[in-house]
């Protein structure tokens, strides 16, 4: 690239004076001069970029190095006119934004490659591009000429007139009748090899719009007869392609559209592939397809692709599918047609949700009517790994329809099941993601993010799981009801053995973005070690800090909800609920805040209480765990105790301590401060308040920590 720039800034009204910018970009001159102004509550921009009465092989020196060769062995004429143009103000009050347009021409083109039989000539192109306010309902694209001529007698011509983009008025022909070995030898790409006869023949004109159910008129066909594809990726070509498709609109109405495929066929290392299709009233659109053959998936991947790509995998299918969209939808099972088998092995599959790739190590499905029958699935993500058997409903629909809903019953197996690698920012081989994924893994690159649910599967399992592993957290034998239901994780009478014991799960799970999620939970287990808890659950340890200083054996019945953050963690402040926790035989040395009521008391005694069939009922909310009253006996002596305390270990708890022999004779004690420093009086009534957390649930941000008032 050679330039020559000159730009003038103009420092007090910061305009930026683009007065002169030639380029050179290998042979392809460019110019491009206009301004650029910061106003007060926008900007004006009016840029004009041109390369202007050049020749198109100047415009073609601009193609990646690898082509550089071609260039030089291939005669290039003709003449090319490049415009764009970026105009006007951008203001948001005002509701204004600049102008884009596009302008390209080609005349009297000509591509010679050597010792071709016939060189390509007459080649002709006028395209048109304007978005009038950058707004794409108003894009208007105008193919006036696109034509090239292949010797005497192959040729093609096409033009495309266009208004608008959700509904869109189409004007377009595209007619036809190319020899593809003779095109292919005379424009000399090396790295493709092409044979066969392609003829075409398309006239449409009309609306386009899905809302409203338009399609535009249409007449005409394309077909392909003894075609043969080759790439330098692959040794073995494609051969016997061909294919045969027609369609035919009179009206301009979906319910008019008819497209039939009738054959369309090819052979792939000795193995026929076959499609039939006819389809028609795409209002409700009825279908009667044909599909045979099988593939080695790995290696026609290669034909398309570089060497080298770790793709393999195996695929055959003996399809038959009739019937209406509206037969699965109304419950018409009785009307469909469908059956047949696909069989898949070894097949890699990604999904813009998750970061890694899913290996279908085998898949034998088996259509009938409404049911896609999964009768044998093994299949592996990272760690994980699936057996699946059971069937799925609608899934015709769900592939004719962009918002289509898969719906399905199964049972699953697995011996690992590793949640942590489905989470959305974590580091995997699948490249294609969901723009929003991108952009939060940019903003936060330290976070693992969140589990994506698909919103489109409402597909119920029976898990029998022997581990799952979630965020540090081992559980173990996975026994009940598990499935997702429009975007929503839910677990159902779901057991997991954890610490030796049998926790129960009613639990439902929803991702908000990339990087929060909400969740509600209702835990019952019964008869687990408090020390294991605190050491090896992080909830339990946060919500039951004085079980650091306990032994002995409790149970939980507790309802949990709030959201979870991009660590896929609960944020404290936003959790909500309440339920019991009942010591059956607990004993506690060393906690300080019972050391210091016996110190002020000069009861020893109390120091050290042993705790059995206690229940403590309390509540959560704003970060503070709110206790309602409980009574327990020590030493001869009756402590009821209430109050708060914060996930942080602030302290304003009141404690009634009865006297022997009955307890009915007592005195008040105050507990404030922190767990590791309470502050205890004698005699008072009068603790501190702890003011709750400011949560704010849209952004999944806290605004103000708890304090003491």
């Amino acid at each position: 690239m050679r330039a020559d720039l000159i730009t003038r800034i103009n420092t007090n009204a910061l305009s930026f004076i683009l007065q002169k910018n030639e380029l050179k970009i290998n042979k392809l001159p460019l110019k491009f001069t206009g301004l650029f102004t910061i106003l007060r509550d926008g900007y004006k921009i009016n840029i004009k970029a041109a390369s202007e009465d050049t020749t198109v092989k100047d415009l073609l020196s601009v193609m990646p190095p690898e082509y550089l060769t071609w260039l030089e062995e291939t005669k290039i004429s003709g003449k090319s006119d490049l415009i764009f143009t970026f105009k006007g103000n951008y203001n948001v009050s005002k509701k204004q934004k600049p102008d884009l347009a596009f302008n390209l021409k080609v005349n009297e083109g000509a591509i010679d490659y050597q010792n071709a039989p016939a060189p390509l000539t007459d080649f002709q192109m006028n395209v048109n591009a304007i978005m009038p306010s950058l707004d794409m309902e108003k894009l208007l694209v105008n193919l006036n000429t696109f034509r090239f001529k292949v010797g005497e007698k192959d040729y093609f011509t096409a033009y495309l007139r266009s208004k608008g983009f959700t509904e869109m008025d189409v004007d377009a022909s595209v007619k036809g009748a190319l020899d593809l070995a003779t095109v292919d030898a005379a424009i000399g790409l090396s790295s493709l090899e092409l044979k066969g006869i392609l003829k075409t023949n398309i006239q449409a004109k009309g609306k386009f719009s899905t809302s409203k159910k338009l399609f535009p008129k249409t007449i005409g066909g394309i077909s392909l007869r003894n075609g043969w594809l080759k790439t330098d990726s692959y040794p073995n070509p494609i051969t016997n392609i061909t294919f045969v498709a027609n369609t035919l609109n009179k009206a301009g109405t979906y319910k008019d559209l008819i497209i039939a495929v009738a054959p369309a066929s090819f052979v792939f290392e000795g193995n026929p592939v076959y499609v039939n299709a006819a389809l028609s009233d795409f209002s409700d659109l009825a279908y009667n397809a044909k599909i045979k053959g099988e593939l080695n998936v790995g290696n026609i991947y290669k034909v398309f692709s570089k060497k080298g790509m770790d793709v393999s995998g195996y695929a055959k299918a003996d399809l038959s599918l009739q019937g209406k969209q509206s037969y699965a939808t109304n419950g018409q099972y009785d009307k469909l047609n469908n059956k047949g088998t696909i069989i898949l092995k070894n097949i890699k599959a990604t999904s813009e949700l998750f970061p890694k790739a899913f290996f279908i190590k085998q898949g034998n499905f088996r259509f009938q009517n409404e049911k896609m029958w999964f009768e044998k699935f093994y299949a592996t993500y990272g760690k994980s790994d699936f057996d699946i058997n059971g069937y799925l409903l609608n899934t015709i629909n769900y592939f004719l329809e962009s918002r289509g809903t898969l719906s399905g019953n199964f049972n699953m197996k697995s011996k690992l099941i590793n949640v942590d690698q489905f989470m959305a920012l974590k580091k995997g081989e699948n490249t294609d993601r969901k723009l929003e994924v991108e952009y939060a893994k940019e903003d936060h690159p330290k976070m693992s993010g969140v589990v994506i649910i698909p919103e489109n599967l409402d597909v119920s399992l029976t898990a029998n799981a022997d581990k799952v592993e979630y965020n540090g957290l081992v559980f173990n034998d996975l026994k009940g009801k598990t499935g997702v239901s429009k975007g929503n994780f839910y677990l159902q009478n779901a057991v997991f053995n954890i610490i030796d014991c049998a926790l129960v799960v009613d639990a439902s799970y929803t991702d908000e973005s990339p990087t929060a999620a909400r969740f509600d939970a209702h835990f019952r287990a019964k008869d687990f070690s408090v020390q294991r808890a605190y050491k090896e659950i992080p909830m339990f340890h946060e919500m039951v800090t004085a079980a650091e200083k306990a032994h002995g054996i409790i149970s939980v019945d507790y309802k949990v909800k709030g959201d979870l953050d991009g660590n896929m963690s609960p944020i404290y402040e936003s959790l909500e609920g309440g339920g019991t926790l009942n010591l059956r035989d607990v004993k506690i040395k060393g906690l300080k805040l019972f050391d210091g009521i016996s110190s002020k008391t000069g009861q020893d005694g109390l120091n050290n209480p042993d705790m059995k069939g206690i229940e403590i009922k309390s509540k959560i909310d704003k970060n503070l765990i709110h206790l309602e009253p409980f009574t327990f006996s020590v030493a001869s002596f009756r402590p009821t105790v209430k109050g708060t305390t914060s996930f942080n270990g602030l302290l304003d708890l009141r404690m009634r301590l009865g006297l022997p022999p009955f307890g009915i004779v007592g005195f008040p004690i105050t507990i404030t401060g922190t767990h590791e420093e309470p502050k205890i009086k004698i005699f008072s009534k009068t603790g501190k308040e702890i003011l709750g957390a400011v949560y704010n649930e849209k952004s999944n941000t806290v605004i103000k920590k708890e304090k003491v008032k």
